[in-house]
């Protein structure tokens, strides 16, 4: 059989593209060399930051809007629960990139948000506490979208517009031309389709190899504890948070959704091999999440529950990769989400979706560009 669309990666953007391409009547076959919602990627640990506020870049905002909408349609499509609104705080003195970037996008954008300062937090919300000098920004649309209920719903969606799913199978390589696109399994055997979709995670580099996209592929550890105090830390009580300090590394935190409270640090980490992540968890580790968390939510610092290393696919300016392949017009790319990026899955999905389809995407996609790595020409001897 002869597909419209080949995705190849059916983690968080490729579930999602898979859902929206198919929803547009392409037929689509989807690839994944492990199981449905698994944890070798960047998309697990149960819970990811939503936010509308974006301090990376204000350009972020008008597809989280979307993203927003998607979410809602998606929970309601498969009445699944994905995301829980607890409000955020962006919390570091009023210079810092979490709480200036914070406030840009939102005035930007108008979008709501109020200023506390220190002890304005400690009395709006008695589980932290910050610093004298700083001051945090909240937003009350944040909060957390749950990454495998999320995958598994969009893999449910993409199966039910017709989607072929296949799991378990490796592809090894794919060529593209005017006729089409050709992938190559581990087995030896082919599958072609009009069209590709690279949404390949920490593999990105490796699939997506020729665009010669400098990408650092990183090991980041998510760490949960036991709560002092639970009830100071339910969603009832404590939002989302990320606080940035000098000279520590940002970290970020979610209340007690059940499984105890989780907290991880944002920032540059070490060098990892997707096909071969150091999953060992250190004391060292261990004991540098908890003093970030006592530090500002001691009610949430108890005894260390678990940890699950993932992934980060940095590029160099840390925005994402998302558009038609330079070279390939038949090949659509989806990569390089820098350790912000699941928020934006299902709008990610729609984009990809269009421009499968020849379509407009619906945003301005500068930003994304897969070529703005490109090499400039070396000029010959004499010219």
């Amino acid at each position: 059989m002869r597909y419209d669309t080949i995705v190849l990666g059916l983690g968080g953007m490729g579930s999602a593209v898979a859902a929206h391409a198919a929803a547009r009547g392409q037929r689509v076959l989807g690839i994944e060399r492990f199981g449905p919602a698994h944890a070798h990627g960047s998309s697990h640990g149960e819970s990811r930051i939503i936010r509308q506020a974006y301090f990376e870049s204000p350009d972020y905002v008008p597809m989280l809007r979307r993203a927003y909408e998607l979410w809602d349609a998606l929970e309601a499509r498969t009445e699944t629960t994905l995301r829980a609104q607890t409000g955020g705080l962006f919390v570091g003195r009023p210079e810092t990139t979490v709480v200036a970037g914070t406030l840009e996008s939102a005035h930007r954008w108008d979008l709501a948000h109020e200023i506390y300062d220190a002890a304005d937090l400690r009395r709006a919300f008695p589980a932290v506490t910050p610093l004298d000098d700083e001051i945090g920004v909240y937003e009350a649309v944040a909060g957390a979208v749950f990454p495998e209920p999320a995958v598994r719903a969009h893999l449910l969606v993409a199966a039910d517009e017709g989607a072929e799913l296949r799991f378990g199978v490796h592809a090894t390589g794919w060529d593209a031309g005017d006729g089409g696109v050709r992938v190559t399994l581990a087995d030896g055997t082919h599958v072609e389709a009009q069209r590709l979709a690279i949404c390949a995670g920490p593999w990105f580099g490796e699939v997506a190899s020729d665009l010669d996209i400098p990408l650092r592929v990183e090991r980041k550890v998510q760490f949960w504890f036991a709560p002092l105090d639970r009830n100071a830390v339910t969603p009832a009580h404590l939002p989302i948070y990320a606080v940035q300090r000098d000279g520590a590394e940002m970290f970020y935190g979610f209340p007690d959704f059940g499984g105890g409270a989780k907290i991880a640090h944002h920032g540059r980490g070490d060098a990892a091999d997707p096909d071969a992540l150091d999953r060992r968890v250190r004391d060292a580790e261990i004991d540098g999440a908890r003093a970030s968390l006592a530090s500002f939510v001691p009610a949430a610092a108890g005894a260390f529950l678990r940890a699950d290393p993932c992934m980060y696919t940095l590029t160099p300016d840390e925005h994402f990769v998302i558009g038609v392949h330079p070279r390939h017009p038949n090949v659509v790319v989806a990569g390089g989400f820098s350790g912000h990026g699941y928020k934006f899955t299902p709008v990610v999905g729609e984009i990809v979706g269009a421009l499968l389809a020849n379509e407009d995407p619906g945003f301005a996609l500068d930003l994304f560009s897969p070529a703005r790595f490109a090499r400039p020409a070396t000029a010959k001897p004499g010219a």
